[in-house]
């Protein structure tokens, strides 16, 4: 009979982790962070308001991939698009943009500066001087988006004081162009004719992927899929499409704390009662739906409003969510900590910032009181 002494740990000469394994995520990476439900690695999409909409997570879990379909001939998804790949070029992250060329990126929205940054500055450094001193376990857990428990291991010698911290997600503005660096690493994979389209574009990837530091954040940009004035009749086939979507789905498993991906699907072109993209929702690990105002369909996007009269911003379209990102081996998403799954959402796009909301219809025309106090559900309607 075989026996072990008590003072030596068991396991331990497997400690020592294989070369090809893959790198724990680390927070101090630019444009990433903990998420405050699981604590896996997520991202910023660009837009705030969709950052909170992802299950809970307070951005895009690493590992996985958004498809955003829309009906009619605008291109709000493109908005959306264009600021998860701004913030990536903002955060140093690889861009792989599929399609469109360099043209495309020239059109990123800049980074808004302006009152609302300097009032935004005013107020952190006025509340920096009437912080509570409390535990420093709870100093951040009445933050939306902010729950991660603060290292205690971290010293200010490794954050100075003089060199300001970048933002997760930055605030763009659309009338405003992205100047990036020289060296920025955006990759442009173009699309050629062939009978299997979409082969080039996993290759590119996966020579990207593999000769790529495992520290390097990857996002794949994939503007206005199956589009004809994009891809070859050969690429709506369901043997290249789908094939495509699968390896794609490999790729975000097997580099789950280094890539997402974002794509948008014109559904005018491919409705959502075909087989075929059932099938394309399927292999995505997210699914929203913008169906705009038809009212709206031909007219400019809404504009800030100034002034004291606080007026609202026209609302464009509806939103639906189908899917969330799954970040757990459970399926909970984020399930019962603000899923907006089954709620009725509307978006507004205005010219610095893409903003998803709860709808609520306007009062009724014979309500008095209700059009007395404002319509809608007011502040002082939701008081406890």
């Amino acid at each position: 009979m075989a026996f072990r002494k008590r003072n030596v740990a068991v396991g331990t000469t497997a400690s020592v982790l294989p070369a090809n394994s893959a790198p724990t995520p680390s927070s101090n990476q630019p444009g990433i962070r903990p998420s405050p439900l699981t604590s896996h690695s997520v991202t910023s999409t660009g837009t705030p308001s969709l950052d909170d909409l992802l299950g809970g997570h307070t951005g895009l879990a690493l590992g996985s991939s958004l498809l955003i379909e829309e009906s009619g001939t605008t291109d709000f998804a493109g908005a959306l698009l264009r600021f998860y790949a701004a913030e990536g070029v903002c955060h140093g992250h690889v861009v792989h943009v599929v399609g469109v060329g360099e043209g495309w990126v020239r059109e990123l929205p800049g980074v808004a500066e302006g009152r609302s940054s300097g009032r935004r500055a005013a107020s952190a450094a006025g509340g920096a001087e009437e912080k509570m001193k409390i535990a420093w376990r709870y100093e951040k857990l009445g933050q939306a988006g902010e729950r991660a428990l603060p290292d205690r291991g971290a010293t200010s010698a490794s954050t100075p004081a003089s060199q300001p911290q970048q933002p997760f997600c930055h605030t763009f503005d659309l009338s405003k162009r992205l100047t990036p660096p020289e060296n920025a690493p955006i990759n442009h994979i173009p699309i050629r004719p062939s009978p299997r389209p979409f082969d080039p574009i996993l290759q590119a990837l996966t020579h990207a992927l593999k000769s790529s530091p495992p520290s390097t954040i990857h996002r794949v940009v994939i503007p206005t899929l199956l589009s004809p004035a994009l891809y070859p009749p050969q690429a709506s086939r369901p043997e290249n499409v789908l094939q495509f979507l699968h390896a794609l789905r490999a790729l975000l498993h097997q580099y789950p704390t280094r890539l997402t991906a974002m794509l948008t699907l014109p559904l005018e072109l491919h409705p959502r009662t075909t087989a075929l993209v059932r099938w394309l929702e399927l292999l995505a690990s997210g699914v929203l739906e913008l169906t705009p105002f038809p009212h709206l369909l031909n007219s400019a996007p809404a504009t800030e409003t100034t002034g004291a009269s606080g007026a609202k911003e026209q609302l464009q379209g509806m939103l639906k969510a189908h899917k969330l990102p799954l970040a757990t081996e459970r399926s909970e998403g984020g399930a019962g900590a603000g899923n907006s799954i089954g709620e009725d959402l509307a978006f507004t796009v205005s010219r610095r910032k893409f903003v998803i909301e709860p709808f609520a219809l306007p009062p009724v025309e014979g309500d008095q009181d209700a059009q007395a106090e404002g319509g809608g559900l007011t502040g002082r309607a939701v008081e406890f």
